[in-house]
């Protein structure tokens, strides 16, 4: 396969739900018009923020269809297709590529995670099968999926079996890993970095493209940050970055990416809704007590995140 490496940020958006945790996908064209508006390179849906392995395969193909339906040449669609079974991801992978996503990506399996990197390529093998025709890439979360195998081991062994194998969505702080898969085969495979708050040390190790949660509401922030990197203005480019590793801190202290996240996308004006279970909502105290944080750093204002 022919690899064309993704420039610029890729959002994981979360997936819009209804009060009673049922899907609200008729949110999605207008939460795909704020990205693109954002300059975003595109989705990588289903994923960790998505709450893809919280839905039923069925929704996670209604998801991928609304998605799918707003990709556009500059705005890709990657579809995490990722669940404990390779037969169903299969299923998923067949349907991302016959709606024409972009592409799928996929995590190691959280039960039973392999440990030696023969298991993982086959699982990973039998995956990407169903969609011959898309790029595919390995999704390497070890703090999620438990999988903690040496990328350059699996792209080593993958690429004899994974035909269209693209690269790795690196979400990892492994850096002599993620160099070493960047220089592997003369810079052949496209690793987009996945860590928000570690983007610029990502730039620094020869990232060009990356994907995350937080570039759903400060994407204008991230892009100055690579602004300034490749211009040389590295003071501007570690105020930047500090400022968004503040809105990460208090994301964390309010629940996570994904609990706060959600609550943050609201206030954005893209209202997702609320979580599946077991992530806990935030409501109540703790949601004032978040927005009062939120206004007080002005995440959402111009001046401080662009967006």
């Amino acid at each position: 396969m022919d690899i064309q490496k993704i420039t610029g940020l890729i959002a994981a958006p979360f997936t819009p739900m209804y009060e009673d945790g049922s899907l609200n996908t008729g949110i999605i064209p207008a939460y795909a018009a704020k990205l693109k508006n954002d300059q975003l390179s595109g989705v990588f849906i289903c994923g960790t923020t998505g709450e893809g392995m919280l839905m039923t395969p069925e929704e996670r193909m209604k998801v991928a269809e609304k998605w799918i339906h707003e990709q556009t040449k500059e705005f890709k669609v990657i579809v995490h297709v990722g669940t404990t079974s390779s037969k169903q991801s299969n299923d998923l992978a067949r349907h991302a590529e016959k709606n024409r996503a972009y592409g799928i990506g996929c995590m190691g399996p959280s039960f039973l995670p392999p440990t030696h990197v023969d298991e993982l390529v086959g699982f990973c093998a039998e995956i990407a099968e169903g969609a011959p025709g898309l790029p595919f890439y390995y999704y390497h979360i070890p703090s999620i999926s438990g999988v903690k195998i040496s990328m350059v081991e699996f792209i080593q062994k993958a690429k004899e079996r994974i035909p269209n194998l693209a690269g790795i969505k690196f979400t990892d702080n492994n850096f002599m890993d993620m160099q070493q898969c960047m220089k592997l085969d003369k810079g052949k495979w496209d690793i987009l970095h996945g860590y928000d708050e570690l983007l610029l040390a990502g730039l620094a190790f020869g990232a060009k493209g990356a994907v995350g949660s937080t570039y759903n509401f400060m994407a204008t922030l991230y892009y100055g940050v690579m602004e300034d990197f490749e211009n040389g203005n590295l003071d501007a480019a570690r105020e930047k970055q500090a400022f968004s590793v503040r809105v990460v801190e208090v994301l964390n202290k309010y629940g996570g990416a994904i609990a706060a996240g959600k609550a943050l996308m609201k206030q954005a004006g893209v209202d997702c809704g609320p979580n599946r279970l077991p992530i806990k909502n935030l409501q109540g105290i703790n949601y004032e007590n978040f927005t009062k944080e939120i206004e007080s750093l002005g995440v959402l204002k111009p001046e401080k995140s662009g967006v």
